[in-house]
């Protein structure tokens, strides 16, 4: 109950309430500011920009770094697809112990083959025989060397992605890479064995690692083994997680096999009908020839029947071009 004696007093001590708030109201941020936790607070708040623009400072050097070895790559891939191939390069991309003599004496008896053939065998002339075992000589070594080379270029990408499995599990397990690196080379299918054997060895004669793997990229010149000089020259340069990278170029890999299996079979059709379209016209002449000779030798005999050959053979060549630029695919 409040009397009339102690109002003055309620008062005085509501008013002296009021005034404390409203001082504490405004000077709160200063009191604030001197307490221990505030101090503490603020300590926190000081260092923690410093430690996340020290870690925005490593990653833009760790960029920059990764920009400068990508650039220095990208310059010697430049440099190398300038340069002309050498027959010495294609025969040792073929996997042949051949050297440019031997490819020579290959392509005279190749020559003196094709000739004989000519001349016994179908009874040309000799000036006919003559320019088949030239074209044979030329051409037959050649035809074999690329043969080889593409093959060999096959079961390297067929293989690989299983090399590049073996290394990320070695890595995962704790072994180093050049271990991994000899299990492959023990344990993989040609031809990925003896390149990988070629590594070790270079690495055997004190040259670095990325630069050893580089030389892979050289004599298979391929996008997988470019890619995984790529992630080792990376590593080895700027760091990171080795076995990251391996296990998602792995990945990359077998996609980029699984890829090129789909394009097969959905481009078997248009190479099917390709290839009939291409042998109908050889196919018809043939039988024609066997059936009604008479008939088809004005081609033969004929200035006509030349130049309708000539002329048509050059269209059908035209034609055979067009439908393999359309039915082969680049990715």
């Amino acid at each position: 109950m409040l009397t009339p004696e102690f109002l003055p007093v309620y008062i005085a001590l509501l008013a002296t309430f009021c005034a404390g708030g409203i001082v504490i109201a405004l000077f709160y941020s200063y009191f604030e500011r001197r307490s221990e936790s505030y101090k503490r607070f603020a300590a926190i708040a000081a260092t923690g920009p410093a430690v996340s623009r020290s870690a925005t400072n490593d990653d833009a050097k760790r960029r920059k770094a990764l920009e400068a070895t990508l650039r220095e790559l990208e310059d010697k891939q430049k440099t190398k697809k300038s340069s002309k191939l050498t027959l010495s390069t294609r025969m040792r991309q073929a996997g042949l112990k051949w050297n440019v003599k031997i490819y020579y004496i290959v392509c005279i008896m190749a020559a003196a083959v094709s000739f004989f053939i000519s001349l016994t065998l179908f009874g040309l002339g000799l000036f006919t025989s003559g320019g088949f075992g030239i074209t044979g000589g030329l051409l037959l070594p050649y035809i074999y060397v690329n043969g080889k080379r593409s093959s060999r270029f096959k079961n390297f990408a067929a293989e690989f992605p299983n090399a590049v499995d073996v290394i990320v599990r070695g890595v995962k397990a704790g072994l180093p890479l050049v271990d991994c690196l000899r299990i492959v080379s023990l344990e993989a299918q040609e031809p990925v064995r003896s390149e990988f054997r070629l590594i070790l060895e270079d690495q055997t004669l004190g040259l670095p690692l990325d630069e050893s793997v580089q030389k892979i990229a050289d004599r298979i010149p391929l996008p997988e083994a470019n890619f995984f000089a790529i992630v080792i020259a990376l590593q080895s340069r700027t760091g990171g997680s080795l076995s990251e990278a391996l296990a998602n170029l792995s990945k990359v890999l077998r996609e980029r096999k699984k890829m090129k299996a789909k394009i097969k079979a959905v481009s078997s059709e248009a190479k099917a009908s390709a290839g009939i379209i291409g042998s109908l016209p050889v196919v018809v002449a043939t039988l024609i020839y066997l059936t009604s000779p008479g008939y088809i030798s004005l081609l033969f005999t004929t200035s006509v029947g030349n130049i309708t050959l000539v002329v048509s053979g050059m269209w059908m060549l035209m034609g055979c071009l067009v439908m393999r630029k359309m039915i082969n695919f680049d990715f």
